[in-house]
C-alpha cells in the first residue's frame, strides 16, 4: 500500500506541494488581517465587516472564472498576473490603512469596499490549480486519493495557523503588517508553483474551432452535481455548526470554550482525512460519498444532545472525522468528470460550492438560533448532509438503472 511519504517522494511533488502550501497560508492570514485594519484605519467594526464580506464574496463568486482562465492559458500566463494584481491591492490595502488609529478620520469606508472588492476578485486559485497538478503527478487513483487528503489536511491546518500567525504579528507591529505579509506570501508562493516542472493540462489551439456550442461542450465540466451538491451541504453545516458551538458555550456560560470545540472538529477532520486517505477503497466513489455525507449529518445531529460542553467537542470531533473524506471524495469525483483541461474550473466548482455553503450556512443559523430550541438547530444543521446522501445514493442507483 502506498504511503503518504511516497506522494511526497514522487518527482516534483514536494516542491510544488510546498509552494503551493505557502502561496496558501496568505488565505489564513488575509481575512483577519483585513479585518483588523480596515478597522483600525475607519475606527468602525461595520466598516470591517462589510469590507471583509465584499472581499469574500467576490473571491468565491468569480473562483470558477479565474479557475477558468488557469485551464485556457495555465498557470504562467494566468496565475502569475491574477497573483500579481492580487498581491498589488493587498499591498494598497496596507498603505492606506497604516498608521490611523481607530478614530474615524482615516481611510474611507468607499474606499476600503472598492479595494476589497478589486482584491477579491483577483484571488489565485491555488488549491484548485495544486489539485490539477496532484492529478498530473498521481496517475494511480489510490495516489491521488492519498495526495487529496493530505493536501486537505494540509490547508485545514494552514487556515488554523493563520490567524495564530496574524496575532504574532499584530504584538509587534500595526494590523496592515498582516496584509503585507499576505500580499508576499501568495506573491512568492504563486510564483514558485506557477514555475514547477509538472505539465500542465492547458486547452490548445484546436478548442477553439469549431461552432461555439462544439467548443462548450468539450470545455465544460460536467457530472459535477452530485460532487458540488456535496459540498454545498457540508459547507452548510460547518458554518451552521461554528455558529451553534458559541450559542452553546454561551448558554453554558463557557464562552471561552468554543475555542476548544471548533479545534476538535478540526483534528477530527486531520484524523479523519489521514486515515481515509491511507485506506485502498474498493468501493465507488459516488455511493462512498453518499455513505460520509449521511455519517456527518447523524454525527451532527447527536451533538445536539450533549449535556455540556466536553460532549459537545468530543461530537465535533466525531462530526470532524467525516469532513475532510467528504471533501476529499467530492474533489475526485470533479476529478473523474472533468476533462483534463477543465479540471481546475471542476475543483473550483466544488470549493465554491463548499464556501457558500458555509456562509449561508451561518447566516440561516444566526436566523434560526434566537427562536427555535438548539438541539432543534442542530438537527436542522444536520438536514443538508443528509439529503446530499439521499440525492447522491439515489442518482448513483439511477445511474446504475440505466
Amino acid at each position: 500500500m502506498h504511503s503518504y511519504a511516497a506522494v511526497l517522494r514522487t518527482p516534483h511533488a514536494l516542491s510544488t506541494f510546498g509552494a503551493a502550501l505557502l502561496g496558501r497560508l496568505s488565505y489564513g492570514t488575509v481575512s483577519l488581517s483585513l479585518a483588523l485594519s480596515a478597522k483600525n484605519a475607519s475606527g468602525s467594526l461595520a466598516v470591517a465587516g462589510t469590507a471583509l464580506a465584499l472581499f469574500g464574496a467576490t473571491s468565491v463568486v468569480l473562483s470558477p472564472v479565474r479557475a477558468a482562465l488557469v485551464d485556457r492559458y495555465g498557470p504562467r500566463r494566468a496565475l502569475v498576473p491574477m497573483a500579481v494584481v492580487y498581491a498589488a491591492l493587498l499591498t494598497v490595502f496596507a498603505l492606506v490603512t497604516r498608521d490611523h488609529p481607530g478614530t474615524g478620520a482615516g481611510t474611507s469606508a468607499v474606499t476600503l469596499g472598492a479595494l476589497a472588492v478589486c482584491a477579491g476578485a483577483c484571488t489565485p486559485p491555488l488549491g484548485p490549480t495544486m489539485r490539477t497538478l496532484w492529478s498530473q503527478l498521481m496517475p494511480d487513483r489510490q495516489m491521488l486519493q492519498r495526495a487529496y487528503s493530505l493536501d486537505g489536511v494540509a490547508e485545514e491546518l494552514l487556515l488554523v495557523a493563520g490567524p495564530l500567525l496574524v496575532g504574532v504579528l499584530v504584538a509587534y507591529a500595526e494590523p496592515a503588517a498582516g496584509v503585507a505579509v499576505s500580499a508576499a506570501l501568495v506573491l512568492v508562493g504563486t510564483v514558485a508553483l506557477a514555475l514547477s516542472p509538472v505539465p500542465f493540462p492547458v486547452r490548445r489551439g484546436s478548442a477553439r474551432r469549431g461552432s461555439a456550442r462544439e467548443r462548450t461542450t468539450r470545455t465544460r465540466p460536467r457530472g459535477l452535481g452530485q460532487p458540488v451538491l456535496a459540498a454545498a451541504g457540508v459547507g452548510l453545516c460547518l458554518g451552521g455548526l461554528d455558529l451553534l458551538a458559541i450559542a452553546f458555550t454561551e448558554r453554558q456560560h463557557q464562552p471561552g470554550a468554543v475555542a476548544w470545540v471548533l479545534a476538535a472538529l478540526s483534528a477530527g477532520s486531520a484524523v479523519g482525512g489521514l486515515t481515509y486517505g491511507a485506506v485502498s477503497w474498493r468501493s465507488a466513489a459516488r455511493p462512498r460519498l453518499a455513505l460520509i455525507c449521511a455519517a456527518l449529518g447523524v454525527a451532527l445531529a447527536a451533538a445536539g444532545l450533549a449535556p455540556n460542553v466536553y460532549a459537545l467537542g468530543a461530537a465535533a470531533a466525531v462530526a470532524g472525522l467525516f469532513v475532510a473524506p467528504a471533501l476529499t471524495t467530492a474533489y475526485l469525483i470533479a476529478d473523474e468528470a472533468a476533462a483534463p483541461d477543465a479540471r481546475t474550473q471542476a475543483g473550483a466548482w466544488v470549493n465554491t460550492a463548499l464556501n457558500a455553503g458555509i456562509s449561508g450556512g451561518t447566516a440561516l443559523v444566526g436566523v434560526l438560533v434566537g427562536t427555535l430550541p438548539l438541539f432543534l438547530c442542530f438537527v436542522l444543521v444536520a438536514v443538508p448532509a443528509l439529503v446530499c446522501a439521499a440525492v447522491t445514493l439515489h442518482g448513483e442507483n439511477h445511474r446504475k438503472r440505466r
